[in-house]
């Protein structure tokens, strides 16, 4: 079979104008880069504002594993499926960061004949945005130490700095580092650090953003660090906001691109899930439902994370409600969960597929249970799979009432997502209780207490190291009302990896609590969680190639 990169390189692409008449954008509201890629003037969602909104559907999976489970191929399968069944859809997705696509990962446009083009620009450059997120955040940095070395009016304790830089690669040279080195004119010396920029909270704020002005306002209140005696310093109080937004609002703009069967698709912004809250733009999000009847959207890893934060964050802050959720798995992934090495996964071996079917299950529950939302679970599925694997998955998940759909899309594209698209279509019209988790008058230990037991199953959170402090500072600062984003193992439901399946009897150790007031809520990081990456031993980078034509190849 053709690698994915060659399948996207195959296909014809639809000229981006003919894409946007499929929504009937005016051009414009259109800002084309190239034949094939726009972005889209903010202002049709405004002019939009009294159209009504269409279904919103979260495409989320079980605990990732290294057997791979395809949700972003199912997002964008789903969204083709269902154009193929007459329904006018849109997907919208996150753009990939260039840390994992030189690193474990790979590209993150979908795969097989379910992927969005054009492809080796969305894994790379694209339109540009994560550069501005970058120089934003950096610029705010560098304004930083700046003030510092000019006198320090604001009396900005060095060492209580909470502002890093960001790059948007992995490179775990970076995550701890002193600077300032050199002469006195070189700045004032002092231990700093980097993190990938998907993880710097600009990010988050130009993916919670509903308006340029809302995202001036959100800049503004970013707390970079404390003074000697113990009061937040803001970007506003350095005056940063302006320049950051001015840097950052071409980037707020959705960028429209296509499937590889010519679904419009939008792709903006893209959180970590594991260390950030995992979830596309608002504006994105809101525009694809005013121009669809059918907003396909993926959240970031498995549900205990992407899922949980699109519920409890995005659709909290952006005033959302889900229609339906996708629950992705494969049955090689479940036999991960139950202890099957990867060299095996291909085997029959029903034993292994029922010790880890109880990862699915927990996240069915949640998703059916705690949010009370309506739920079909979509098997990726693989030449390997046999019946009797098959039926045993869908006849655990029809005792929970969750049915189960064949999703054929890395081979068969939009034809192998219509079953899935047809009960996705059903459960849309069905009536669902969504609710939070928590909700926002709890406190931060409450809050944290609450996803840790409904959504990690675990016994509960031990506050350790300086959080305990942290947590009593963020209560006097009155940020107790903000939702919680857990920076967490995507592996496992626990905060350790190694605990596969639905562990029990195990508690999570927050060890550090910081606020986002920008982007309005509060990071809780767990276990050994870093919001800077490294490589692997062998990275992506090394099998990527581009010849004397400027083909890209080994992009997958």
């Amino acid at each position: 079979m053709l690698t994915d990169i060659e399948i996207a390189q195959s296909c014809r692409m639809e000229k981006i104008t003919d894409i946007a008449k499929k929504l009937d954008i005016d051009e414009k509201y259109l800002e084309q880069y190239g034949n094939y890629k726009a972005k889209i003037d903010y202002q049709l969602l405004k002019d939009l504002k009294d159209k009504k909104d269409g279904k919103l559907i979260l495409v989320t999976a079980i605990n990732p594993t290294p057997a791979g489970e395809g949700k972003t191929t199912t997002t964008v399968g789903l969204a083709d499926g269902l154009r193929k069944i007459g329904k006018k859809s849109v997907v919208a997705l996150r753009e990939p960061s260039l840390g994992p696509v030189f690193g474990v990962k790979g590209g993150a446009a979908g795969g097989g004949y379910a992927q969005v083009v054009p492809m080796e620009d969305i894994n790379l450059h694209f339109t540009g945005d994560f550069h501005a997120i970058g120089a934003a955040n950096n610029l705010l940095a560098a304004m930083i130490d700046n003030h510092i070395q000019q006198g320090n009016s604001l009396n900005i304790d060095p060492k209580r700095i909470t502002w890093r830089r960001a790059v948007d690669m992995n490179d775990r040279q970076l995550r701890n580092i002193v600077d300032g080195l050199g002469n006195r004119t070189d700045g004032t010396p002092r231990q700093d650090g980097f993190d990938i920029t998907v993880a710097s909270e600009v990010m988050a704020i130009l993916c919670l953003s509903s308006d340029i002005v809302d995202l001036k306002e959100r800049l503004g209140k970013i707390v970079i660090g404390y003074t000697y005696d113990n009061k937040p310093v803001t970007a506003k109080d350095l005056k940063a906001q302006g320049a950051m937004t001015a840097l950052l609002k071409d980037a707020l703009k959705p960028n429209l691109v296509q499937t590889l069967e010519g679904t419009p698709a939008f792709v903006h912004g893209g959180p970590f899930a594991n260390i950030a809250h995992g979830c596309n733009s608002v504006t994105a999000t809101r525009l694809a439902m005013k121009l669809g009847d059918y907003c396909v959207t993926e959240a970031g890893f498995g549900a205990d994370l992407g899922a949980e934060k699109f519920l409890d964050i995005k659709c909290r802050l952006a005033n959302l409600k889900p229609d339906a959720v996708v629950l992705v798995a494969t049955i090689r992934a479940l036999k991960h969960h139950g202890g099957v090495a990867k060299d095996k996964l291909n085997e029959p071996n029903l034993e292994a597929l029922k010790s880890g079917l109880p990862n699915l299950l927990q996240h069915v529950e949640n998703i059916t249970k705690v949010y009370k939302l309506p739920c079909v679970v979509a098997i990726n599925a693989f030449p390997t799979d046999i019946k009797e694997e098959l039926d045993f998955i869908e006849n655990k998940c029809k005792e929970l009432g969750v049915n189960v759909a064949l999703s054929e899309v890395f081979t068969k594209g939009g034809e192998g997502g219509k079953a899935l698209a047809q009960e996705v279509v059903r459960l849309c019209e069905m009536d669902n209780d969504f609710t939070f988790a928590y909700s926002d008058d709890m406190s931060i230990e409450e809050k944290l207490n609450a996803i840790s037991k409904k959504i990690y199953h675990a016994d509960g959170v031990d506050l350790v190291g300086n959080a305990p402090k942290q947590l009593k500072q963020l209560e006097e600062l009155g940020f107790s009302n903000l939702p919680i984003c857990m920076a967490k193992t995507q592996y496992s439901f626990s905060d350790d990896q190694n605990k596969l399946g639905a562990p029990k009897d195990f508690r999570i150790s927050v060890r550090n609590l910081k606020v986002s007031a920008g982007a309005g809520f509060i990071v809780a990081l767990t276990g050994e969680i870093m919001t800077m990456p490294g490589l692997p031993k062998v990275p992506a980078a090394e099998k990527i190639d581009v010849d004397e034509n400027g083909k890209i190849t080994g992009l997958f």
